[in-house]
């Protein structure tokens, strides 16, 4: 690379660089020679054989604007190449390249502007401040385990009285929205158990006390990822009409069922109730442990800082947007269909999940650099006996640990789930040591 190449370099907000370069006028006219050769090798004019038009006249012919736009695609991304090259400059997209000046005989300017990997401020891990909850298993909750253990062995009983909690109501349902019904919604005839988790909690609260062929109505508000378009991000007023009531009956929790419950395992009542009782513990641990973990991470991303680039962010949303539309056509319905129903453009679509995209790309960054600084990188042959120890637990992949080890993919993968197990790990340890 010519020594007369001038790269001055400066750092720009949104982790971008800017770079001022100077092309010697040696390699100005030097690449308008090769440019004029290419196009003389090419021209048809009338009067010569192909090829041996005097330059002047191919250049006359071509014109100087045109001239000049062949010259700017020759040399501009082999120079911005090695001045990226000179400054050990990695870009994440391509660079925005202006071309400030550019004659024969002259030294050529550009301006060239690239983003690239931010650099993470990276909180103090030893300092992370995190409020800490206990799960407390209650014999309120070791009951409603209970109750949901015996739910496959309970009778179903019709009854001629109102609609109870725990019951099972047959109902006809209506959903109406913007003063329209929304036939994919309606039901004739459908049975549903009346407790939050089977139905919304909005109809939970007005269906007891209702009997046979009474309506009752609730207004429900529908988030936006609802999965019915129609219905996504409105609020629409639903009606049920009770057709029927059934009671359930559970079965007496006894040393029989017990047995017959556990095959055996446990010979009485009590024992069942103690092994429920140290399996719901066991759950709390594990709950306790993840809040913990993230946590952690919360406090970790909000004590660090970084600027993150537009086109990091762009990248991210156009993966999602891509996502989007593929599971979309997997459910039968196109992208621009689906944005109609929640009556946005894309743009819209992706300027509404831009804080979100920059919010994990933040994550990503900052545990990346807590991986890196604590040398937390698995190695090939770390996350090759991770890949086989997951297959080991999971039927799925048990037949494909050969196929998976020669997809980098699949590496990437699991090396990325390995190190994110490391850092939670590491994070846990380091907030458990005392600060000083």
């Amino acid at each position: 690379m010519p020594d007369s190449l001038s790269v001055v370099t400066e750092r720009l907000p949104k982790s971008q660089v800017g770079m001022n370069i100077e092309v010697p006028a040696e390699m100005v006219d030097a690449t308008y020679d090769r440019v004029l050769n290419r196009l003389a090798s090419r021209a048809k004019i009338e009067g010569f054989r192909p090829g041996r038009a005097p330059r002047a006249l191919v250049e006359a012919r071509v014109g100087p604007a045109a001239l000049r736009e062949e010259v700017v695609e020759t040399m501009v991304p082999e120079v911005v190449r090695q001045a990226l090259e000179r400054e050990s400059i990695d870009p994440i997209d391509n660079p925005d390249v202006e071309v400030l000046e550019l004659e024969r005989g002259r030294p050529a300017k550009l301006k060239a502007t690239i983003s690239v990997m931010p650099d993470v401020a990276l909180g103090d891990a030893t300092r992370l401040d995190i409020d800490r909850h206990s799960h407390e298993v209650t014999e309120e909750m070791i009951e409603r385990r209970l109750e949901d253990l015996r739910e496959p062995m309970a009778e179903i009983t019709p009854v001629e009285r109102e609609v109870r909690v725990g019951d099972i109501a047959v109902i006809d349902i209506e959903v109406e929205v913007d003063g329209k019904i929304v036939d994919s919604e309606t039901r004739k005839s459908t049975e549903a158990e009346v407790k939050e988790g089977v139905l919304l909690p909005e109809l939970v609260a007005v269906l007891p006390g209702a009997f046979v062929d009474e309506t009752r109505e609730a207004q429900v508000n529908f988030p936006e990822s609802y999965s019915e378009p129609q219905l996504a991000g409105k609020e629409a007023t639903i009606r049920v009409t009770v057709r029927g009531v059934k009671e359930k009956v559970l079965p007496a929790l006894d040393d029989a069922l017990a047995r017959s419950l556990t095959n055996g395992k446990q010979e009485t009542a009590e024992a069942y109730r103690q092994a429920v009782r140290e399996e719901l513990e066991e759950s709390a641990t594990a709950l306790e442990k993840l809040e913990r973990e993230q946590a952690l991470v919360k406090a970790l991303v909000d004590a660090s800082s970084v600027e993150i680039p537009d086109s990091l962010v762009d990248r991210e949303l156009t993966s999602e947007l891509e996502s989007l539309e593929r599971t979309l056509n997997r459910q039968g319905m196109k992208l621009e269909r689906y944005l109609q129903y929640l009556g946005q453009t894309i743009e819209q679509w992706m300027q509404a999940q831009r804080a979100d995209a920059e919010a994990r790309i933040k994550v990503d960054l900052v545990l990346g650099e807590f991986a890196r600084r604590e040398g937390l990188d698995p190695t090939e042959e770390e996350t090759a006996n991770f890949l086989e120890e997951q297959a080991r637990e999971d039927e799925e992949l048990k037949g494909q640990v050969a196929e998976l080890k020669k997809s980098a993919s699949a590496r990437r993968y699991f090396a990325s789930r390995l190190r994110r197990r490391r850092v939670l790990d590491r994070l846990v340890e380091i907030a458990g040591q005392p600060a000083g």
